[in-house]
């Protein structure tokens, strides 16, 4: 049994520690915040140990939520933790866990200098195994992993070009914006996201351009990929639809745009509406020779959930990719009518 402490249940954090409570082979020793908001009483309310920093016992206490101990106190009892605190704060965190000789998984705002290995599932697992510092790539990074490495696998890849139109902002961000814009994000090119594809992906050839628009739902890609070999849509599309994380989108289910998808998580019962797959409309593949064409959406709160997952197992060496996507896909119910 791998005991998990997630420190910071954020966004990403709260997820996370779901998730770990339903893999057989985990158990969540605790959770952190730093403040005590409503997400602080939803653990306690979920009966997660929660911890807190040292200066924020007080303000926890006159809330009147109830806390074990300190978050050093959380990281004695750890086999790996999860940092899912804000951007920039993981790896400074490191230091803490490093002195503790805890391995340490981080989120994708993390530089990918500063850690060992970058870790996507499906690209690379096996990188990451045995090692004490391991950074899983940002949501949008996961998306173009986990559909460029199939098809770089199965038809070879000369060149991909992605036009991310990004979200403003997530749901419990109101403060931030775009409000009322299309910005470019940034007005340079490349974007980031092409250099950390690559520290998961390091063979591909990519070059990616962003916007932020005024919504808060989820990312879309617009995808462009010059092929080594001749294929079909009927078998670019099988290949994909063969994918456990990704989900293709049929026309005859009516989704046309990304508030249709999430209706459809909700629809399905998933937790907060969450879409761990990316979602690819078969309508939208395109394939003339060797030029590949689609439309793919990523939802930003959840894709890098399973990923994390798998690199717990990954970084304490418990099994291989294939076992652990498996399992990972398995509790977490993957599959949009499979």
């Amino acid at each position: 049994m791998i005991n998990v402490a997630v420190n910071g249940y954020g966004t990403i954090g709260k997820r996370v520690a779901d998730a770990v409570v339903q893999q057989p082979d985990m158990k969540l020793i605790g959770v952190s915040k730093t403040r005590p908001n409503h997400e602080a009483k939803t653990a306690v309310g979920k009966k997660y140990p929660l911890y807190v920093i040292k200066e924020s016992k007080k303000s926890f206490t006159d809330a009147g939520i109830e806390f074990e101990g300190t978050v050093e106190e959380m990281l004695d009892g750890a086999d790996v933790v999860v940092d899912a605190t804000p951007s920039g704060v993981g790896v400074r965190n490191y230091e803490l866990y490093k002195g503790m000789g805890i391995p340490t998984i981080v989120q994708g705002g993390e530089a990918k200098d500063s850690v060992e290995s970058s870790f996507n599932a499906r690209a690379n697992f096996e990188n990451s195994i045995g090692k004490n510092l391991v950074r899983v790539v940002s949501c949008n990074s996961t998306g173009l992993a986990r559909l460029l490495t199939p098809i770089e696998e199965t038809f070879g890849i000369d060149q991909v070009r992605v036009t991310l139109i990004r979200r403003g902002a997530d749901p419990g961000q109101p403060g931030k914006g775009p409000i009322n814009d299309v910005i470019l994000d940034p007005v340079y090119l490349p974007s980031h996201h092409g250099p950390d594809v690559k520290s998961v992906l390091p063979n591909i050839n990519i070059d990616t351009l962003a916007l932020k628009v005024p919504t808060t739902l989820m990312h879309v890609h617009v995808v462009n990929i010059t092929l080594k070999k001749d294929t079909s849509k009927e078998d670019m599309c099988k290949l994909l639809s063969g994918e456990s994380r990704i989900h293709m989108v049929a026309a005859e289910e009516g989704i046309k745009g990304i508030a249709g998808l999430k209706e459809l998580a909700l629809d399905l019962g998933r937790p907060r509406g969450d879409l761990w797959e990316n979602c690819v409309w078969d309508e939208s593949v395109s394939v003339k020779d060797e030029e590949v064409y689609l439309f793919q959406a990523i939802h930003q709160e959840a894709d890098v959930v399973p990923e994390n997952i798998d690199a717990i197992r990954a970084i304490v060496n418990e099994c291989g990719q294939g076992e652990s996507m498996s399992l990972t896909d398995k509790t977490m119910g993957m599959g949009m009518g499979r």
